[in-house]
């Protein structure tokens, strides 16, 4: 199985604020645990929304809005992809990151088997796996 780890935005990590040297440390051994057991698959922050941008779909209508955006509560500060057995898993892992204050979210990805239902000949699939192969080879 694998989730994405989404660490929220909050009024510091909006502002900019980058974290200390010893909350940069903490993290580093996490991370560096997390790679030892073989689950991180990715892991990056964020800059903050005011750099960012949205793009509304209405119809044929595409507004681009400029960041930065007001609910820090909805924004993403940073985010790691994992490898997991099960959820209960990941929320054992993430339950060892050193936050303190925050609130961080874990979701599960789509596999393609999860589409069966929707694509009884298989082809869509197919071609799914096709460019994830694809993805992968321009990634090396």
């Amino acid at each position: 199985m694998k989730v994405m780890v989404l660490v929220k935005a909050n009024k510091d990590t909006e502002a900019g604020v980058l974290p200390s040297e010893k909350m940069l440390a903490e993290m580093g051994k996490f991370n560096e645990e997390l790679v030892k057991a073989g689950m991180m698959l990715a892991a990056e922050g964020l800059q903050s929304s005011k750099k960012g941008k949205r793009v509304r779909f209405e119809g044929k209508n595409k507004t681009v809005i400029d960041g930065p955006f007001s609910e820090t509560k909805e924004l993403i500060a940073g985010f790691w992809i994992w490898k997991v057995k099960s959820m209960e898993e990941a929320v054992e892992w993430l339950k060892r990151a050193p936050f303190e204050g925050a609130e961080v979210e874990i979701r599960r990805f789509f596999e393609p088997e999860d589409f069966a239902p929707s694509d009884p000949s298989g082809k869509l699939r197919e071609e799914e796996m096709r460019l994830r192969k694809t993805i992968e080879e321009n990634n090396r």
